[in-house]
């Protein structure tokens, strides 16, 4: 049997396909699994040992879709659910099944606040498009394989492992980020080293703070470090402070302690962190009496409201504690 799961993009969208993935090949082991994305994010699956097979395109189907058709694949994941899967599905002519994407839920929930009910975390959706399959839920973590070359030596940044605390600091949009003020008013209080995480676009932010605390041991790794080799540093670290991104799925594949700040986004549409067997792992901080939350599905460049309540309220104390409690623990 060959099997084709679609997931084009993000990170952490991505990241929390695995268990579907795995599941699959556990249940089905003589089945053949190719999973198709977007070039960008080849290596959040490139060392993964359940996928035999990794597509990509750049920007279109049709970069593909001839290969596609002389796999003859048996069925189709859609773990995305948009107009191009909806396309592909059409011109492969192959038994599928989709996720619920919820779109109506999510559209009262950002427009109307309406809570949705009975809310489920996306990992348990994603099984319903492998329903078909009689593939069960495993209950275990996601997965994230890092390749031997990418693992970071802790030793030549000096660091040792679980002594440490990761703070990934960027997010794509404004709204997801706290401000820099707030970040050094929280990073001021921990108790270890700290090493800031991001892209180039966040080397900026990680000097602002490694300056405002000169006399802490604030490393600032933003834009040096591949996807693979930022996980690595999260993985060997006691702790994880973060935004709403990626690297917080990422570090529930490790199984590695996390306290999430959410700004204009919510847990309530089921993409928080995925700790299905120790769920004190991970924290959610967010200003629930900020009605105007969320705003959106996804965030956006600046405050619609202008005031950005959502992350100016956070209480930099408070989650600077959990993060002291949680990185003692290991």
């Amino acid at each position: 049997m060959k099997i084709l799961v679609v997931r084009f993009s993000s990170i952490g969208d991505i990241v929390l396909t695995t268990p579907i993935v795995r599941c699959i090949k556990q249940q089905l082991p003589h089945a053949e699994i190719h999973f198709l994305t977007k070039t960008g994010f080849r290596s959040i699956l490139s060392e993964n040992p359940y996928v035999d097979q990794l597509i990509t395109i750049q920007k279109s189907i049709d970069e593909v879709l001839a290969q596609l058709k002389l796999e003859k694949y048996d069925f189709l994941v859609d773990l995305h659910n948009n107009v191009r899967t909806r396309s592909l599905k059409l011109k492969l002519r192959v038994p599928n099944a989709t996720f619920p994407k919820l779109h109506l839920e999510k559209w009262l929930l950002v427009h109307f606040k309406k809570q949705m009910k009975n809310q489920v975390h996306i990992v348990d959706r994603y099984f319903k498009a492998v329903e078909k399959l009689n593939i069960k839920n495993d209950h275990l973590p996601c997965d994230f394989f890092i390749a031997p070359s990418e693992v970071i030596d802790l030793t030549t940044v000096g660091l040792e492992a679980k002594r440490y605390i990761t703070f990934a600091i960027g997010a794509q949009f404004f709204t997801k980020r706290m401000p820099v003020s707030k970040m050094v008013e929280i990073v001021r209080q921990l108790k270890q080293p700290v090493v800031l995480l991001g892209g180039e676009m966040d080397i900026e932010t990680g000097e602002a703070l490694r300056n405002a605390l000169a006399d802490q041991q604030i490393f600032n790794f933003c834009g040096k470090y591949s996807l693979q080799q930022s996980a690595s540093f999260v993985q060997q670290s006691a702790v994880l402070l973060t935004h709403d991104t990626g690297l917080m799925h990422i570090a529930s594949a490790f199984e590695v302690p996390t306290v999430s700040v959410w700004g204009n986004t919510v847990p309530a549409l089921g993409m928080y962190p995925y700790f299905p067997q120790s769920p004190s792992n991970f924290s959610i901080h967010e200003r629930l009496e900020v009605n105007c939350r969320p705003c959106s599905k996804i965030g956006f460049q600046q405050c619609p409201q202008k005031h950005f309540k959502c992350m100016h309220l956070q209480d930099a104390s408070e989650i600077a504690t959990d993060v002291n409690q949680k990185g003692l623990q290991n």
